[in-house]
């Protein structure tokens, strides 16, 4: 593994332990060369997954861009960050087995959505506003509505 800091690709492993509920490893490294140290994690991929964009443009499925956007959408909400990042290994589990290689953009947003809705309703709506491209105050105020319970009827 090359060293982030001087680019030295003889770097050491010093400690390696379970990460995402056993889904990856992360281990500690060591440069002997500037003596920097840095975190890496090891996860299995079961398929290369592109996404095919609302354009139509196609483009390789960036986990990392994934986590951003989820991350966004969770900041300063209390959820522990152990949560999210089980959450996001879920989604990449159900995307990788879909048994397709090729995933439309909207449908890894649909499930995105579904998970942030079970965890956290803010997040969920945070999300929602960049996905489904609100552009007034309008577009919360009806999202919102649909997500409350209709008050039982009046006798």
């Amino acid at each position: 593994m090359r060293c982030p800091f001087c680019g030295n690709i003889d770097t050491q492993v010093k400690d390696s332990r379970p990460a995402e509920d056993h889904a990856a490893i992360r281990r500690r490294r060591f440069c002997p060369a500037c003596g920097g140290r840095f975190t890496t994690y090891e996860r299995v991929q079961l398929r290369d997954l592109v996404v095919i964009k609302t354009s139509g443009k196609r483009e390789d499925f960036d986990r990392d861009k994934l986590e951003r956007s989820i991350r966004i959408s969770m900041q300063k909400r209390p959820v522990e960050p152990e949560r999210i990042d089980q959450m996001i290994s879920g989604i990449v589990r159900r995307l990788e087995s879909m048994g397709e290689t090729d995933i439309p953009s909207k449908r890894i947003g649909e499930i995105v959505m579904e998970a942030l809705a079970r965890i956290d309703t803010v997040a969920y709506v945070r999300f929602a506003s960049v996905y489904k491209n609100f552009q007034a105050a309008d577009d919360f105020e009806s999202f919102v509505s649909e997500l409350r319970p209709n008050p039982a009827p009046e006798e």
